[in-house]
C-alpha cells in the first residue's frame, strides 16, 4: 500500500474529528488504558474516539500524535495485515513524541489481533472500534491476552437521549408538572426512535434508521459472512420482532419460514442467528430455569435499539415498551439478566435479575384483566422463591407508587424506569 496515501488518510480524518460536533456521552473512555470497543454499527463508537481525541489535543497533546484510521475508508480497501506496520513508521515521521492511535473497524483487516498485541507490547496506547462479536472470540482473545480493556458501547440511553435533545430532566423536572409533561413526550418517541446518535440531524429519523438497518444486514451481515440469501435472513428478522415478548425456538422459527415458502434449512436458521446476534443487531434473553442446552435453543430475543424494531411493528406499544426495559438490564446487569418460565409453577415473568433479588413485569397498561394476570406471577413467583425480594411492575402510565392492593409491589412508569432504573426504593 502506498505509504503516502496512508498518511493522507490520517491527516484527512483531522479534519473530520475537529469538524464534528460532540454531544458527551455518560461515560467517557480513558486516554491511557488501551481500549477495544465493541457494539451495534452507529451506535456512536467513533464519536467517542473524536471526543477523546479532541481531550487530547485540548489537553496540550499535538494533532501530529493523533494517528487515527477508519478501516472502512475506500481508500484502504487493498490493505492488507502487512500494511499495518507502516502505521508506526508514519507516527514516528509525523511526530518525535508518542503517539495515540485510534483504530476504527480495524476488524476489516484479517489477522488485525497480532499486530494490536504488538502494540500493545510496545507500550502504545491505542484505541479500537469494531462491530461484529466475532472480533472478540476466544481465538483472538487468547492473542490479545488481557492487554486491552473491552467495553460495549450502545445507543444513547433515555438520559443521554434527552441531553442531546436539550431537555432538562434533574429531579426538579420530574417534578414540576409541565417539564415532566416534556419528558414524557420525549420518551415516548424515544420508544419508537431509539438512540442512534446521528438521527438527530436528520428530518426523518425512520429513513434513517432503515438505511442503518439495511447497512447492517447487506455489510455486517450478508457481505462480511459470505452469503447469499438476504432475503431468507431479511425474512427471519422480520419473524423475530414478531415474537419479541415471547421464548422462540430455533425450530419454530424454522417452522415460519417454511410456512411462507422461503427454502432453507434448520442449520442455516441456526447459522444466520448467530451472523445477526454477532453484529449486536439482537440479544438474547434465558431462561432462569431452563437447563443449559434448553437455554441456548429456546431464549427470548430483542432488539438493540427501538428504532431498529419499530421498522417491522404496526402499533405495537407494548413489545417496544419491553424491548426498552430489556435494554436497561442488558447494558447494566449483562448475561445475569433471564426470564422466568416454568410449567411446574404456572410462573411466568420477563425478567429476573439474581443480584438485585428482582422480579419485574411489564405492562402498558395496568386495566384489571392485565392487572390480575401480572400480579399473580409477580405473587406466585415471591411464594416460591425466596431468594425474590423485589416486586416490580413497570408500565407505560402513571407515578411511581406501590400497588394499591399489593404493596409489596412497586409499580414504576417507564420514563422513571429508564431515567433511575432499579435504584427506586
Amino acid at each position: 500500500m502506498q505509504h503516502d496515501l496512508l498518511k493522507k488518510v490520517i491527516l484527512d480524518q483531522h479534519e473530520v474529528i475537529r469538524r464534528t460536533d460532540i454531544v458527551p456521552r455518560s461515560t467517557a473512555l480513558l486516554p491511557d488504558i488501551n481500549q477495544v470497543l465493541t457494539g451495534l454499527r452507529r451506535a456512536g463508537k467513533s464519536t467517542m474516539l473524536y471526543d477523546l481525541a479532541k481531550k487530547l489535543v485540548a489537553g496540550g497533546v499535538d494533532w501530529n500524535r493523533i494517528i487515527y484510521i477508519n478501516f472502512e475508508d475506500e481508500r484502504l480497501t487493498e490493505m492488507t495485515v502487512a500494511d499495518l506496520n507502516d502505521i508506526l513508521t508514519i507516527q514516528s515521521e509525523m511526530s518525535g513524541q508518542k503517539g495515540y492511535f485510534f483504530f476504527d473497524e480495524i476488524q476489516n483487516i484479517p489477522g488485525w489481533e497480532k499486530f494490536a498485541r504488538r502494540m500493545a507490547d510496545r507500550h502504545e496506547t491505542v484505541q479500537i472500534t469494531g462491530s461484529n462479536a466475532k472480533m472478540l472470540s476466544r481465538e483472538i482473545q487468547s492473542t490479545l491476552g488481557g492487554r486491552y480493556l473491552e467495553k460495549h458501547i450502545w445507543p444513547y440511553s433515555f438520559d443521554e437521549y434527552l441531553n442531546a435533545r436539550g431537555t432538562p430532566h434533574g429531579e426538579a423536572e420530574q417534578l414540576e408538572t409541565i417539564a415532566h409533561g416534556r419528558i414524557l413526550a420525549a420518551c415516548g418517541d424515544y420508544l419508537e426512535e431509539g438512540g442512534f446518535p446521528e438521527a438527530f440531524r436528520y428530518p426523518s429519523k425512520r429513513e434513517y434508521i432503515s438505511g442503518v438497518y439495511q447497512k447492517i444486514l447487506l455489510g455486517d451481515i450478508v457481505t462480511r459472512n459470505g452469503l447469499r440469501n438476504s432475503q431468507a435472513i431479511a425474512l427471519l428478522i422480520k419473524k423475530i420482532a414478531e415474537t419479541v415478548m415471547r421464548e422462540v425456538s430455533y425450530a419454530k422459527l424454522y417452522g415460519s419460514l417454511k410456512a411462507i415458502g422461503v427454502r432453507v434449512s434448520r442449520d442455516s436458521v441456526i447459522d444466520y442467528i448467530g451472523y445477526i446476534t454477532d453484529a449486536y443487531l439482537l440479544f438474547k434473553v434465558y431462561n432462569y430455569f431452563s437447563a443449559f442446552a434448553e437455554r441456548e435453543t429456546t431464549p427470548k430475543y430483542y432488539f438493540s435499539d427501538n428504532g431498529l424494531l419499530n421498522l417491522f411493528l404496526t402499533d405495537k406499544k407494548s413489545a417496544l415498551l419491553e424491548n426498552a426495559v430489556a435494554i436497561w438490564l442488558k447494558q447494566r446487569y449483562g448475561e445475569e439478566v433471564s426470564y422466568l418460565k416454568s410449567s411446574v409453577t404456572g410462573i411466568d415473568i420477563d425478567f429476573y435479575v439474581p443480584s438485585e433479588g428482582a422480579a419485574i413485569q411489564v405492562c402498558l397498561a395496568l386495566n384489571e384483566q392485565s392487572a390480575n394476570r401480572e400480579t399473580d406471577n409477580l405473587m406466585k413467583a415471591a411464594a416460591t422463591m425466596p431468594e425474590i425480594k423485589r416486586l416490580i411492575i413497570v408500565t407505560s402510565e402513571g407515578k411511581a407508587a406501590r400497588h394499591p392492593e399489593h404493596p409489596e409491589i412497586e409499580l414504576i412508569p417507564i420514563d422513571v424506569f429508564l431515567l433511575k432504573g432499579l435504584s427506586q426504593s
